[in-house]
């Protein structure tokens, strides 16, 4: 025993090593952009990898007022919230039908939805736009919030129906035998047995709608997000690093918030998908 507990320290020590790397991997460029964005851009260009010496916030007003960061960070909470919302009412509607209820094809559906997943985005990007143009949809937020939902949901109905699965399915008909429409138990029933995932895909759509640059980009060319109006701080042939770090520390800042409080319901909704129901 004495042999085995020695074996096992020194597993977990040697496994130390990589898993600090990586951890150091992830907070350096964390640490180097709010330590640049405190300082002066000559600051910088005198030394760009030590720490700051004289920290000043003159930055982080110069960003928020010369990139309208204001202005973009309404639309993005705008746009985030709307397509969260309305990924969250159709997925679990899909999850439920599709690990509940017995229909024609059901089995073929579900793995169309998961071939999709499949399928890269800059793939459909030219059909993608056409259409967009063809519904007047470009520079419009509502358009942008169908245009998330599109692009996410394949994976969001996949979560819902592999945690759906999982529940026993004398749930619906104990319900019918009392009277319960179908619309009637997902709402009274299966939605709020699956608050964990609907939580989880909540946390893991506003990271992706917050950080997505692309789609955003090709809808909104107008109107810009958070993410796509830091690009307005970089100078056609030149760039204030410092000015840059500031602007994408406060872009950053509400989503690694959001992330470090729901950490927890993140990793247990992600290992949900990997439970075969």
């Amino acid at each position: 025993m004495a042999i085995r507990n020695r074996r096992e320290k020194w597993l977990l020590r040697a496994a130390s090593v990589p898993m600090a790397l990586l951890a150091l991997s992830c907070i350096y460029p964390v640490f180097f952009t709010v330590n640049n964005a405190l300082k002066t851009n000559n600051g910088y260009i005198l030394d760009r990898f030590g720490v700051v010496d004289a920290p000043s916030l003159e930055n982080f007003f110069a960003a928020w007022t010369r990139s309208r960061l204001g202005e973009y960070l309404l639309n993005s909470v705008t746009v985030t919230a709307g397509a969260v919302a309305l990924l969250l009412l159709t997925s679990s509607m899909a999850g439920f039908a599709l690990a509940m209820l017995r229909f024609p094809y059901r089995r073929a559906l579900f793995i169309v939805i998961l071939a999709s997943l499949m399928i890269p985005v800059q793939v459909v990007l030219v059909p993608f736009y056409r259409t967009m143009l063809a519904l007047d949809l470009i520079n419009t937020r509502i358009g942008l919030i169908i245009a998330y939902t599109a692009f996410f949901l394949p994976f969001c109905v996949y979560l819902m129906t592999a945690f759906y699965s999982r529940l026993p399915r004398e749930l619906v008909e104990a319900a019918r035998m009392d009277g319960a429409s179908l619309l009637q138990i997902w709402w009274n029933v299966m939605l709020p047995m699956g608050k964990p995932a609907l939580l989880t895909l909540g946390i893991l759509n506003t990271l992706y709608c917050w950080n997505d640059v692309l789609i955003s980009l090709l809808v909104l060319q107008k109107e810009r997000t958070v993410m796509v109006g830091i690009a307005a701080l970089r100078g056609e042939y030149t760039t204030n690093v410092p000015l840059l770090c500031a602007g994408i520390a406060l872009a950053a800042a509400p989503i690694i918030a959001i992330y470090i409080f729901f950490q927890r319901q993140i990793v247990d909704g992600i290992a949900v998908g990997a439970v075969k129901g």
